[in-house]
């Protein structure tokens, strides 16, 4: 009988190197925690990443891995996923490196819906080069390369994985453990390309970016927790939804002005539209966390597989050499 696992078998022998107080070392953590109830041995999985702090995250999983360059992580792991589609792979990016020069790469990626595992750790910041504004970084963001404020505009990862008709898009928070958790578990059992933003605190160069959601003493009032088929409430003493105002979504306050729980919008993972209302949600609306969206659609890798197949009972198994050499050649001299 296979002996079960458990976390120290997904725990790597190498020295941590992140800074002291930093929200990847609770990611790190709960991944480690995770993994062991998927049931899949350590060689095989692989985790591949990118450049920047979260990319490092290769070298403290006891398990296959790649250190790749700037922002091409889901080009490589899209390679390995089709070739070796009993692996389970995992890439894991940052918001500087998944959508900034790797931005190409993701939106390809989540549209083809490879069988892949994405983990996007935003933390409104470039940390690894010590504090350069991110392309999820806000309008008017003072760091050392805009002294005087950032002009552009955010990117919004989860409207960025929604436009490209992503299977899975899901948010967590670092600090978050138990949902955290339970975000990975889903993420996992989706076949697909599975899309979850961690919102992760950089306590050096971008301290507090989201204490309005993960503060222990006011996020209740800020956080919105999605559930399948439930309705939209929040607060602490729950006491607050999300009602349709006409086309226009709104916050009520249960129990007054004639608001009860029968009118507050339901969530369905399945219903792009409400997808898009909920990633679009700003202050003063909540912060949604957990999944936007989530359906069914045949994979990228499952289909190329099939084709190949289907071709080499046809034809055959072919010959790399005779196809380079078919048709016309040239000698050069």
């Amino acid at each position: 009988m296979a002996t079960a696992l458990n976390r120290k078998d997904f725990v790597s022998d190498q020295e941590v190197r992140w800074c002291p107080g930093c929200g990847d070392y609770a990611i790190l953590a709960q991944v480690q925690k995770t993994m062991p109830e998927f049931g899949i041995e350590p060689h095989k999985v692989v985790f591949i990443s990118g450049i920047g702090c979260s990319s490092r995250f290769p070298y403290y999983m006891n398990t296959y891995g790649f250190h790749t360059i700037h922002g091409r992580a889901p080009a490589i792991a899209t390679g390995l996923k089709v070739t070796r589609p009993d692996l389970d792979v995992w890439v894991v990016t940052g918001d500087g490196d998944g959508l900034s020069i790797g931005g190409n790469h993701l939106i390809h990626v989540l549209r083809r819906n490879v069988d892949l595992k994405i983990l996007l750790f935003n933390n409104k910041i470039y940390g690894l080069t010590k504090g350069q504004y991110s392309p999820t970084s806000e309008v008017g963001k003072v760091t050392k390369s805009t002294p005087a404020g950032s002009v552009d505009f955010p990117f919004n990862p989860i409207t960025v994985a929604l436009g490209t008709h992503a299977t899975f898009v899901a948010r967590a928070i670092d600090v978050e453990q138990k949902h955290l958790g339970e975000m990975l578990k889903r993420a996992h059992q989706h076949r697909g390309a599975s899309f979850l933003e961690i919102l992760q605190n950089c306590n050096i160069f971008n301290d507090g970016a989201f204490n309005d959601v993960s503060d222990k003493g006011i996020k209740a009032e800020h956080q919105l927790v999605l559930e399948h088929g439930k309705p939209l409430i929040f607060g602490k003493n729950r006491d607050k939804g999300i009602r349709m105002n006409g086309m226009r979504p709104e916050v009520v306050v249960l129990g007054t002005n004639g608001a009860s729980e029968k009118d507050l919008v339901v969530h369905d993972e399945s219903n792009l539209s409400l997808a898009f209302m909920l990633g679009n949600f700003e202050p003063p609306m909540p912060t949604p966390v957990g999944v936007f969206y989530a359906v069914s659609r045949p994979t990228y890798d499952a289909a190329m597989n099939q084709q190949l197949e289907e071709s080499q009972a046809k034809q055959g198994a072919g010959s790399l050499a005779k196809l380079m050499l078919k048709g016309d050649t040239w000698s050069v001299s």
